[in-house]
């Protein structure tokens, strides 16, 4: 952007044209291109006040279709961009056939004012030229919106801010006619000036910039990419749960199959202790049994039947103690 604003050798500044009339062909492309543009210049350039002579003058030719497709956010931003941008040494200029192209909130921010003639043939006409003609400040001696109508080849109204800042007077005058070409230029004169700028092989260089959409794109593919790194964390987070409870379950069925091996022993040895009691008791019922008959033997008469029926009651006992442990252990295995 900077390279707007040079000088040549002498010090006069440099005319730019911007070739734009591919882009006219996309109206919103070009409008968001030009308020690029401002927005840049303002952001980038000091605060410089009111110069006397601004550093950098634009001149928007055929604004109409500046504005013509441009949203009222767009809008919006143009006008803040047009008011606050003269603090900064930069001018700006809206040409156009007719004022009514400009919206009201633009054009009231516009100082200097020069208006060619304007032929009222349709009512929009009419309309239009009524609308020119209070935009200038009135001047007793003329009839402007009389005047507008009226004006030759070459003739203008021209209205400009005074060293206080306010719009002078409306005034007719004539227009100094240009010392340029008027009309196209071919290529080959197009093509001199270009390898004449101070500024020529510079944008000649082909830049593969980053684009919006490559950038944009960009961020698609990393959320993207986020969002299957966090699908497969949460699959593998569910897998390592599933597998989890799957070992617990089988840790606890092998912890049932113990427990019940454990019950499993324990009834077999309060068995096998039973089974060794009631054997136990079996060999001493048999030894008081031989004990008695040997006794009874021995002694005869009424004492033989008396220990014969001591020991046989003791006999006795020791059966029934076998009978009903024998009893209460078929019961346990039914």
């Amino acid at each position: 952007l900077y390279d707007m604003i040079q000088t040549d050798a002498n010090g006069r500044g440099v005319v730019n044209i911007l070739v734009a009339d591919r882009l006219l062909q996309s109206p919103k492309l070009y409008t968001t291109f030009l308020l690029w543009m401002l927005s840049e210049l303002f952001e980038q350039l000091p605060e410089v006040g009111d110069l006397d002579k601004p550093k950098l003058l634009f001149f928007f030719d055929e604004a109409h279709l500046l504005f013509d497709a441009a949203p009222k956010p767009l809008l919006d931003k143009i006008e803040q961009v047009v008011r606050i941008i003269r603090s900064k040494g930069v001018g700006v200029f809206f040409v156009t056939q007719n004022p009514i192209d400009i919206p009201d909130v633009i054009l009231s921010q516009m100082g200097n004012r020069v208006q060619h003639a304007l032929r009222a043939f349709t009512p929009r006409d009419q309309k239009a030229v009524r609308a020119a003609a209070t935009t200038f400040r009135p001047n007793p001696k003329i009839n402007t919106e009389q005047a507008i109508t009226e004006l030759g080849v070459g003739e203008a109204l021209v209205s400009f801010l005074d060293e206080r800042g306010m719009p002078g007077v409306v005034e007719r005058a004539l227009i100094v006619p240009p010392r340029s070409q008027i009309g196209p230029i071919t290529p080959e004169q197009r093509r001199q000036l270009i390898t004449s700028s101070l500024v020529y092989g510079y944008y000649e260089k082909p830049l593969e910039r980053e684009s919006a959409y490559e950038m944009l794109a960009k961020q698609v593919e990393r959320a993207a990419a986020e969002a299957t790194a966090l699908e497969a964390q949460k699959e593998a987070e569910a897998r390592a749960a599933k597998e989890a409870e799957r070992r617990a379950r089988a840790q606890a069925k092998q912890e049932a199959m113990r427990a019940k091996q454990l019950e499993r022993w324990e009834r077999e040895r309060q068995r096998q202790a039973e089974r060794e009691a009631r054997e136990r008791q079996k060999v001493v019922g048999d030894v008081f049994e031989a004990f008695a008959k040997s006794a009874a033997r021995s002694l005869g008469g009424s004492t033989g039947a008396l220990v014969r029926g001591i020991l046989g009651g003791l006999s006795s006992r020791q059966s029934r103690k076998r009978r009903e442990s024998a009893f209460r252990e078929s019961r346990q295995r039914g």
